[in-house]
């Protein structure tokens, strides 16, 4: 039975969904990062929060991991280069707490409008300072947004419904989305000058990190008010620190912090800021959403081989999944044959598709040919970490789809370079499901891949088979099936055959003596 293993408290629905879909879960909360090293081996899955450290020691433990699910947006604490070199998938659910954390986000806004958390404690302490807290009203006012994906949409909609005008920075914003969005698309700098409030939805990257740095708070208009529920590292909070104390920063609020707990920083106890515990994706709803989506995201991948929200491979719906299965299969076995006959020191690979083949999902075809083709490389090699191969190896890996109609209702055609030109193979589908091998090296043959094989090149002259036939039946070969192609009369010819048990090594040496032999490679699938 698949087993699955919640390590961080989360809400009793995600076990109730693994149990009904007849996975085994241990819900094992609070254990030291040796603990879970000693238990990890046992798990298919495993589902955390934030709590949780899935460092190298863990995965390098982890030798029956298939995938790492968070319930939540951040992986921070997830080694995906680690992960995805062990060909573990790692998951979040990014949206599940988006409408939560989107809404903190204007709740703080509002907050430093009218300085809340400020007059709250005056007001309690006994004062009445109805003149010291002189609020501003956030109709009118212009909002920049830094990062415009789904928590970033979110908060538009909500500023726009109060009458903000939203101007929004973020790369991968199409002029069509923004207007959708009824944002406008700008600069980094432009936003800065134009922005009274500015609040950050974008992941932690070397691109992003500090992007709210001493010299572009100096950017900014006098008096802004900065919002992170994001990410911590956004801001540097030094130079905001010091913004705040010189008023070119009217106010700030962050939930989240370069280090977290945050029980020192140096923005504490400053006028006009306001902190909270990273409280974004705090609500209930909040929890049972995420716990909901990544029990689910989980169970579709260990069960049905779908891939939702996943950080290191295509995702891939369990509805998607049984139709691409068989293509799958045909793709994982053509990128091994390829791998097997083809020479080292390869450059460039190319995965074609075309009649049915070519209406489907490429990238999860692309990532069986490669973990076929790596498997020369690495016993553990899958979908996940075969890409990962391919890049370490500087293979230079082109997808292309054909719209053409050609001889088979589906073809997959894999090509490489190698030092002695490009070398390529082809497959179709029987029936729909069963993976045949069709051309190899430009020579038509009907093939299945399966089991242990001979591939055998040679000159296409009378008696060669019998010679062959006889060499391997007193070798005690049993041959399983034959197929044979050849460029023409009486020039190259290749042999395909399926034995019933592997071929020993005397054996393939003196199939390379016999007359005529050009090529003779065991192949295994």
């Amino acid at each position: 039975m698949v087993k699955v293993l919640i390590s961080d408290k989360m809400d009793p629905k995600a076990a109730e969904i693994f149990r009904a879909r007849g996975i085994q879960v241990d819900e094992i909360t609070g254990k030291t990062k040796e603990e879970l090293i000693a238990i990890i081996g046992e798990y298919d899955g495993l589902a955390i929060r934030s709590a949780t450290k899935v460092t190298k020691e863990i995965i390098a433990a982890a030798t029956n991991l298939k995938v790492v699910g968070r319930a939540g947006i951040g992986v921070d604490n997830v080694d995906i280069p680690s992960a995805s070199a062990a060909g573990i998938v790692v998951m979040n659910t990014p949206f599940g707490n988006s409408i939560t954390t989107a809404e903190h986000a204007i709740a703080l806004m509002f907050a430093l409008a009218r300085q809340l958390p400020e007059a709250d404690a005056s007001t309690q302490a006994g004062k009445w300072e109805k003149n010291r807290f002189m609020g501003v009203e956030l109709t009118s006012k212009t909002l920049g947004l830094i990062g415009a994906g789904n928590i970033g949409s979110i908060v538009a909609e909500r500023a726009r419904g109060i009458k903000m005008k939203v101007v929004a920075y973020d790369p991968f914003l199409t002029p069509e989305r923004a207007i959708d969005m009824g944002v406008e698309k700008v600069t980094l700098d432009e936003l800065l000058a134009r922005a009274d409030f500015i609040t950050l939805h974008t992941p932690l990257t070397d691109q992003t990190r500090n992007i709210l740095s001493r010299e572009n708070i100096a950017k900014t208009k006098k008096g802004v008010r900065i919002i992170n529920c994001a990410r911590g590292g956004l801001v540097d909070e030094v130079a905001l620190k010091e913004a705040l104390d010189s008023g070119q920063v009217g106010g700030a609020a962050l939930d989240v912090f370069v280090e977290e707990p945050a029980t020192n920083s140096p923005l504490f106890n400053t006028p006009n800021f306001i902190s909270t515990p990273h409280l974004g994706a705090s609500t209930s709803e909040a929890q049972v959403n995420v716990a909901i989506q990544v029990a689910e995201q989980l169970s579709d991948f260990l069960l049905d081989g779908g891939v939702t929200n996943a950080l290191n491979m295509p995702s891939l719906s369990a509805e998607e999944a049984p139709k691409l299965k068989p293509y799958m299969a045909l793709a994982e076995r053509l990128g091994s044959l390829i791998g097997q006959l083809a020479h080292d020191n390869l450059t460039k690979i190319s995965i074609e598709v075309e009649g049915a083949a070519a209406e489907l999902n490429i990238k999860p075809i692309t990532g069986a040919v490669l973990a076929g083709l790596m498997s020369r490389y690495s016993d553990t090699v899958n979908m996940v970490n075969a890409p990962f191969l391919a890049k370490e190896r500087g293979l230079d890996v082109r997808e292309v789809r054909h719209d053409r109609e050609g001889d088979y209702h589906t073809l997959i055609r894999v090509s490489v370079q190698t030092e002695e030109g490009e070398k390529s193979v082809a497959g179709t589908l029987f029936g729909n499901a069963a993976p045949r091998l069709v051309e190899i090296f430009g020579i038509k043959v009907e093939a299945d891949l399966a089991g242990n094989m001979l591939y055998i090149v040679n000159e296409d002259a009378p008696g060669f088979i019998g010679r062959l036939g006889s060499s391997l039946g007193d070798a005690g070969i049993n041959i399983g099936t034959f197929h044979l192609g050849r460029r023409g009369s009486g020039s190259e010819a290749v042999l395909l055959l399926s034995i019933d048990s592997p071929i020993p090594e005397p054996v393939l040496w003196a199939l390379c003596k016999l007359p005529g032999v050009k090529t003779v490679k065991a192949l295994k699938f």
